[in-house]
């Protein structure tokens, strides 16, 4: 009798044993399982996403003020560059105008050479006298009034003493 109690047990434990087995494992199945996030979670998570947004967004506008603002000042010194030459060129016009306007004036209080027409023209400073001189004295003193006036550089004394 003694045989037959063990035998009869023995299979009670080995189902026994394989219950505990298969509840331990579907206990560490669903141990394995991951949990719906909870709401203050989600919300953290939305928070820190929109705060990484901001962040880069941030970045981006101030790479793109940066940016347009390098321009602007690269436009504003070509723009002034552009200016002064132009005030330089326009300067140079009115200096050269000027110059011719004095030469020509001395000229013409002169008692020898207010009788002739003589041509005055002005480039850059550069003064050349075209035309007739009643004599050499006379073109030659031409030449001393338009050295005199400021701003003249040089002196081109074209002018032709006439045989009279």
């Amino acid at each position: 009798m003694n045989t037959s109690t063990k035998t009869s047990f023995h299979p009670a434990h080995r189902v026994a044993s394989l219950l505990a087995v298969s509840a331990l494992a579907l206990g560490l199945a669903a141990c394995g399982k991951t949990e719906e996030p909870t709401v203050g979670q989600r919300l953290d998570s939305a928070v820190e996403k929109t705060e990484q947004a901001a962040a880069d967004a941030r970045a981006k506008a101030e790479a793109a003020m940066q940016s347009a603002e390098t321009k602007m000042e690269k436009s504003a010194a070509s723009a002034e560059a552009t200016a002064k030459q132009a005030a330089d060129t326009a300067k140079g016009a009115i200096d050269d105008a000027t110059i011719t306007a004095q030469v020509s004036a001395g000229l013409a209080k002169d008692p020898d050479l207010s009788a002739v027409k003589i041509n005055v023209d002005t480039v850059n400073g550069k003064v050349t006298l075209n035309g007739p001189a009643p004599s050499t004295v006379a073109r030659d003193r031409a030449e001393t009034i338009a050295k005199a006036v400021s701003g003249v550089t040089s002196v081109n004394n074209q002018l032709v003493v006439s045989a009279s």
